[in-house]
Parts: structure tokens; C-alpha cells; sequence
């Protein structure tokens, strides 16, 4: 097996982890702001360190991918009049980098904060949609 093959290989083993991470991360954010008292617990501060660190490895991986696909010779202006190629291509990371800053931030709010107020909660959501957007279904499930 080649190493794109093996990055591929990882970068979708390490999406189904991360499918689990982030439904983790939702049940706590949730739980923790529609709780009694709002008060952040260890549980939501591990989901999001773990979802954090996972969207950046998903993330790297991905670049790396993305780069040996480049350098391959691959024109840009093929890739943005194919919708398949340009999600792939162009929206796929994008989003995803949009999704590792935001729960980056997510992060550092939880880790400083007492509390968990509502642009926190709100800013993971879209963290967790961009994702949602982003990740390929139909590749990694199947049709």
C-alpha cells in the first residue's frame, strides 16, 4: 500500500472516532447548558479536548492528502466546475478548518470558564454543523 492509501485509510478510521467524539461533545455541551446550574464539569472539558485534538488531526491529515493530490498535476479550474471535486477539493477542508478554529475557541472557553453561557454553546453547534456539512457521508457509509 502506498502512503496516500495509508493516510486514507487513516483519515477515515479517525472519522468514524471523531463521529463518536462529537456526539459526546453535543450530549455534554447540552446537558452541561440546559443543566441545573450551567456549571462546566470534567466531562464536557475531556469531549471537547478530545474533539479539539481530533478535528486538528483529522485536519492535518487531511492537508497532507490534499497536498499529494495537488502535486499530481491537478488543474483548479476542472476541480471547481465538478460539484463532486469541488466539495471534495474546496468545501470539504475549508468547512473543516472553519470547525477546528471554532472548537479550538470552544476549547479555551470551557478550559477558562466556570460557567458555560450561550455564545459558547452556540459557537460548538456550528462548530459540530460545519462538520456535519463537511464530512462525507456517502463515502465513509456508503449508499
Amino acid at each position: 500500500m502506498d502512503f496516500y492509501g495509508i493516510l486514507k485509510n487513516a483519515h477515515k478510521g479517525f472519522g468514524y472516532l471523531e463521529l463518536l467524539l462529537v456526539a459526546l461533545f453535543i450530549i455534554a455541551l447540552l446537558a452541561t447548558m440546559f443543566g441545573f446550574s450551567g456549571k462546566v464539569n470534567k466531562f464536557l472539558k475531556k469531549t471537547t479536548l478530545f474533539t479539539m485534538i481530533f478535528f486538528h488531526v483529522q485536519f492535518l491529515l487531511g492537508i497532507i492528502m490534499l497536498v499529494i493530490n495537488f502535486t499530481k498535476g491537478m488543474d483548479m479550474g476542472s476541480v471547481m466546475k465538478n460539484a463532486d471535486l469541488r466539495f471534495q477539493y474546496v468545501e470539504h477542508p475549508f468547512s473543516m478548518l472553519i470547525a477546528a478554529v471554532l472548537m479550538t475557541i470552544v476549547n479555551k472557553k470551557v478550559k477558562s470558564n466556570d460557567t458555560i453561557s450561550l455564545g459558547i454553546t452556540i459557537m460548538g453547534l456550528i462548530a459540530v454543523g460545519l462538520f456535519a456539512f463537511a464530512f462525507p457521508w456517502i463515502k465513509v457509509f456508503g449508499a
